[in-house]
């Protein structure tokens, strides 16, 4: 039995199953879930209806969402600037964001140390070039310039 390929536009049951679908999967934001159903055809009011009742269900929340997105985004070994431009991209707000990090409870200079030494090696960098390109590295996986500078152990006063 073959399934028909678009749903109905206003079903909201269907856009309710669908989302419910989607979050047994993984955790979803609200803005992902919003985009994802309605890239499957469903109108925005009833995309709405259906989210707004899987929140009130408790099946859809933000805290849980972040949560789980900043424990797996840390365990990928990216830092607190990068996970917290993420959650913002994914509908989470900018204070929600921060307090997800602080509830955490990382060492983010610990962290960046473990992501250079998993990469690098245990050696410290050798000269300027292989410093600067470490460093690179570690900002771009997301780590403050404190954070980068403590896995270089450089002091707070180095180029």
């Amino acid at each position: 039995m073959r399934r028909s390929s678009k749903p109905d536009p206003a079903d909201e049951a269907a856009c309710r199953r669908l989302a419910l679908d989607l979050l047994a999967r993984r955790e979803h934001s609200r803005l992902e879930l919003e985009r994802k159903l309605a890239s499957r055809g469903f109108h925005a009011p009833v995309v709405a209806g259906a989210l707004d009742r899987l929140e009130a269900a408790g099946a859809l929340s933000t805290e849980r969402f972040g949560a789980s997105f900043v424990r797996s985004r840390i365990a990928r070994g990216q830092g607190p600037l990068r996970i917290r431009l993420e959650l913002e991209q994914r509908g989470v707000a900018s204070h929600s964001a921060a307090e997800l990090l602080e509830q955490a409870e990382v060492d983010w200079n610990e962290a960046a140390r473990e992501v250079r030494r998993k990469r690098f090696g245990q050696a410290a960098p050798r000269d300027f070039k292989e410093r600067a390109r470490q460093a690179r590295f570690l900002e771009q996986r997301g780590f403050g310039s404190s954070a980068i500078r403590a896995a270089l152990d450089l002091g707070p006063d180095s180029d």
